[in-house]
C-alpha cells in the first residue's frame, strides 16, 4: 500500500510539474531605459532609468549614469512597477483544488504552530509560472487546517527548491479563530445546528486556545528558569510570538469574533495582524489605536448578510483607509483561489470606482503588505537598495488589458511564459489557421 502510494506521488509530480528552467542570478549591471516608473514611494518617474546589480537596485531617476558593462533595455512607453506581493496563498502547497491528492494544505490536529510549510512547497508547480505571469511574483504561503494552523512563509515565485525561493520564515503564526457560522461545504451548508449548539461549540474553543496560550506561557517560563524541560515542538513554536518577535495573524470576519479574537489577544500583550477582516471597519478605530493591520481577503465575495448592499465586500478597503487603519489587499487563501491567484491587481483595482485612490490600491498589493510583512526594507517600492523584484508592463497593471512584458526577480530574467500561454498559441492557430 505504501509503495503505491510513493508511485501515485511520484506519478502526480510528473504529470502536474512545470517544465520551465529557474532563472540565473544576475550576472552584470542591467538598466530599463526610458520607462514610467512607479516608485510608489516617490511617486512617477517619467522616462526614467532603473539601473540594478547584483539582484540590488542601484540609482532610480532621470540622470542616471549608465556603466560601459551593463544591459541596457530599452522600455520607452513601458510602465514598471515593483512586483507584486499576495499576502495570503497556498501557492506550491496545492495543484488541483477536487484533487486531494495534488493537495498538502493541512495537519492533522487542532494546534500545530510549529508546522512549517516551505519544507513542502512545490517549486515545479503549474501554476507559479501562470502567477507571476501576471505581475505577482512573492507570496506569504499560509497553511491551513485546525485552530492554530502553523507559521508562514514569504517566498518569491521562482527558484529550484523552496530554499531558492525563501525570502523569509516564520512570518508569523496564524491562529483561526472560532465561528458560529457552520461549517460550509462546497455545494452548500452543513445541516444546520441549533444555535445554542453553536454558540457553546464556540465557547470551548475559544477555553482551548486560551488554555493553550497558558500552557505556552507557562513552557516559556520554565524554559527561560534554566531548570529541567521536556521539548514540545509546538510550545516551542511559540516562543518568537510571546516575546512579539513575530505577529500573531488571527483569521476572523463576523464582527463578534473579531472583537474576541482582539480582547483576548491585546490582554496576551502580542504583536497582532487581522486576516479577512469582512466586519474591521465597525471596529476600525480601535484597529487604529492598537495600530493593527488589516489583511483583507474578501473582495470578490457575496455580502454575508441578507440587509447588506451588494457593495458591502467592495467598500471596506476605502471605509479602512478613511479612518487611518493600516491594511493590504490579498487572496482569499483557500485551494480554489491559488489557481487565480493572478487576478489579484483586478482585487485592488474593484475598490477604486467604491472610493479607494488608485494610488492606494497600488500600495495595497506592493508596499503595504512589504510592511506588514516586515519585508518593507527589502521589497513592496522601487528604491535604491531595495531587491531588483520588477515588473515591466504594457499599462497599467491595475487593468484587465494590460500585459506583463518582463520580470525581475532579484534582478534574475524572469521566464513569464506559461501554459496557459502555450495553449493560446496552439489553439489560435488551430482555429484561425
Amino acid at each position: 500500500m505504501k509503495r503505491k502510494a510513493i508511485s501515485m506521488l511520484f506519478l502526480l509530480s510528473t504529470l502536474f510539474s512545470s517544465s520551465q528552467i529557474p532563472a540565473p542570478p544576475q550576472k552584470k549591471p542591467i538598466a530599463l531605459k526610458g520607462g514610467i516608473i512607479h516608485t510608489i514611494t516617490k511617486g512617477v518617474v517619467e522616462d526614467g532609468i532603473i539601473l540594478f546589480d547584483k539582484g540590488k537596485i542601484v540609482a532610480v531617476g532621470k540622470g542616471v549614469k549608465i556603466p560601459e558593462n551593463a544591459e541596457v533595455i530599452d522600455i520607452k512607453g513601458k510602465h514598471v512597477y515593483p512586483g507584486i506581493i499576495d499576502a495570503n496563498s497556498l501557492i506550491g502547497l496545492v495543484e488541483i483544488s477536487t484533487i486531494k491528492q495534488t493537495q498538502d494544505i493541512r495537519e492533522v490536529g487542532d494546534f500545530n504552530p510549529n508546522i512549517r510549510p516551505e519544507f513542502a512547497i512545490n517549486m515545479e508547480s503549474e501554476i507559479i509560472p501562470v502567477t507571476r505571469a501576471n505581475g505577482i511574483l512573492i507570496s506569504l504561503v499560509v497553511p491551513q487546517g485546525g485552530i492554530i494552523t502553523g507559521s508562514s512563509a514569504l517566498i518569491e515565485l521562482d527558484g529550484w527548491t523552496w530554499k531558492d525561493a525563501l525570502i523569509k520564515s516564520p512570518v508569523g503564526v496564524h491562529l483561526r479563530w472560532p465561528s458560529l457560522k457552520p461549517f460550509f461545504y462546497y455545494f452548500g451548508y452543513a445541516p444546520p445546528k441549533p444555535k445554542s449548539v453553536l454558540e457553546k461549540e464556540y465557547k470551548e474553543k475559544i477555553h482551548r486556545i486560551k488554555k493553550f496560550f497558558e500552557e505556552a506561557r507557562a513552557y516559556l517560563k520554565l524554559k527561560e528558569s534554566g531548570k529541567f524541560y521536556k521539548k514540545d515542538e509546538r510550545y516551542s513554536a511559540m516562543i518568537p510570538v510571546l516575546k512579539k518577535e513575530i505577529p500573531i495573524f488571527v483569521h476572523a470576519n463576523e464582527i463578534r469574533e473579531i472583537k474576541d479574537a482582539l480582547d483576548f489577544l491585546t490582554k496576551e500583550d502580542l504583536k497582532i495582524v487581522l486576516v479577512g477582516g469582512y466586519d474591521s471597519w465597525r471596529v476600525a478605530d480601535l484597529l487604529k489605536e492598537k495600530d493593527i493591520p488589516v489583511i483583507i481577503t474578501g473582495i470578490h465575495v457575496l455580502p454575508r448578510r441578507r440587509y447588506e448592499g451588494y457593495d458591502e465586500p467592495l467598500t471596506l478597503p476605502y471605509k479602512l483607509y478613511k479612518v487611518g487603519v493600516k491594511f493590504c489587499i490579498a487572496n482569499s487563501g483557500n485551494a480554489f483561489s491559488t489557481m487565480n491567484a493572478r487576478n489579484l491587481p483586478y482585487r485592488a483595482a474593484n475598490a477604486i470606482p467604491f472610493g479607494l485612490p488608485e494610488e492606494e490600491a497600488l500600495k495595497a498589493i506592493t508596499l503595504y503588505p512589504a510592511q506588514i510583512l516586515g519585508v518593507a526594507d527589502r521589497l513592496g517600492s522601487i528604491e535604491k537598495g531595495k531587491d531588483a523584484t520588477l515588473i515591466v508592463t504594457d499599462g497599467n497593471i491595475l487593468e484587465i488589458k494590460t500585459n506583463v512584458l518582463m520580470a525581475f526577480i532579484r534582478g534574475k530574467k524572469i521566464d513569464i511564459s506559461n501554459k496557459h500561454k502555450m495553449l493560446y498559441e496552439k489553439y489560435k492557430l488551430k482555429i484561425f489557421d
